[in-house]
């Protein structure tokens, strides 16, 4: 039986910048510190690396993307949609505010998405009316979504998938770490997140109810945590510990963790897959200074394949790419080389390295590995 092939993606920051370039763009007002309009974030790009012939085609910012997913061929292409899809002008008083226009939503088509993970310190950030009319228009598109909703009922609940290969159901949380407010969690009677307060013994037992909750046999289960800071490698003790946990405890298959703005090291637990942190995908950086160690202008594309029948890890696939002009570009060969080193680097305590498979792909191994 054919292994399941997901796309996984780090952070898909679509709205602010790459909104404006985008057909239809929104209202450009942020209330940011330094920032009075989005299209501020644009002139910033292309002071940087040349012009932005906006407006783009949705298929714009994917760029060279598009051909991995076509030959990667993935059953389920899943994001960490790090923007709300509003026109709402509610904006939280937080000092970053992320929106895209609703006619912008071919975007994600353009990519063929299949879901978006919602439960991040951004979906909120034109308010509760800002993310009813997200989960609105995102429905009414037919994408599945997964940790936010109109109640908690909904924002709990399994986006569930079938594929050719079986049956997946994806669950979302969003943590305080990564910037999600408490008191954005959705209640009984109020949208909002599924906010995971901490990661206590108590939480690990409300994620195995969940995933436990109507799951049929044979059922891969995903876990997304939006959780950390954005800057810096240190995985803490306490999120190998909780990922460990729910793989022992919760029987997840693979933990999807996303927040920080560059990918950090990888980790295969009894034969499932942690991603600690994915690292940005999509979004308007260029231009802005201050982390340039981290090489945030560097992505990756993660293309795990598990087992149908018991969720192990058979193989999983990256591909470096660089993003310039708003776009995601094929990383020369230097900086995919930095990736590379960085991936076995930060990989090594984890008891993971890559190697080279071609000039453009990088292919993960792991102690134990078969």
């Amino acid at each position: 039986m054919a292994g399941v092939t997901l796309w996984l993606t780090g952070d898909v920051m679509t709205g602010r910048g790459i909104d404006q370039v985008l057909p239809h763009p929104g209202d450009p007002r942020i209330f940011e510190s330094c920032m009075t309009s989005a299209i501020d974030y644009v002139r910033l790009a292309e002071r940087v690396t040349g012009p932005i012939p906006h407006p783009v085609d949705f298929a714009y910012i994917w760029g060279d993307a598009l051909t991995w997913l076509e030959r990667q061929a993935p059953d389920l292409r899943l994001i960490n949609l790090e923007t709300s899809v509003t026109t709402s002008d509610d904006a939280e008083p937080k000092g970053i505010q992320y929106r895209m226009h609703p006619a912008n939503l071919p975007v994600l088509a353009a990519a063929g998405v299949d879901a978006c993970v919602l439960a991040n310190n951004h979906v909120l950030d034109w308010g509760r009316r800002g993310l009813c009319e997200t989960l609105t228009v995102l429905g009414e598109a037919c994408y599945a979504t997964a940790g936010a909703g109109l109640d908690r009922q909904q924002a709990r609940g399994p986006a569930r998938f079938e594929v050719l290969g079986g049956r997946v159901r994806l669950l979302a949380f969003g943590l305080p770490s990564s910037g999600v407010p408490l008191d954005w969690a959705a209640s009984n009677g109020s949208p909002g997140v599924n906010v995971l307060a901490d990661l206590s013994s108590a939480a690990v037992s409300a994620i195995a109810a969940d995933v436990a909750r109507g799951r049929e046999p044979g059922e891969l289960a995903l876990v997304s945590l939006h959780w950390g800071g954005n800057w810096g490698y240190a995985i803490p003790d306490a999120h190998r510990a909780f990922a460990h946990r729910l793989i022992d405890e919760a029987g997840v298959d693979l933990v999807w963790g996303h927040s920080s703005h560059h990918p950090l090291g990888i980790e295969v637990y009894r034969g499932r897959l942690i991603l600690y942190g994915c690292g940005d995908l999509i979004n308007d950086y260029e231009g802005i200074t201050g982390h340039e160690a981290f090489r945030d202008d560097l992505a990756l594309l993660y293309f795990p394949t598990l087992c149908p029948t018991d969720g192990r890890l058979e193989r999983l696939v990256m591909v470096p790419l660089q993003r310039r002009h708003f776009r995601l570009e094929r990383a020369p060969r230097e900086e995919a080389e930095w990736l590379y080193r960085m991936l076995n680097r930060e990989g090594k305590p984890l008891g993971t390295r890559v190697r080279r498979d071609g000039p453009d792909r990088l292919v993960l191994e792991w102690q134990g590995e078969q």
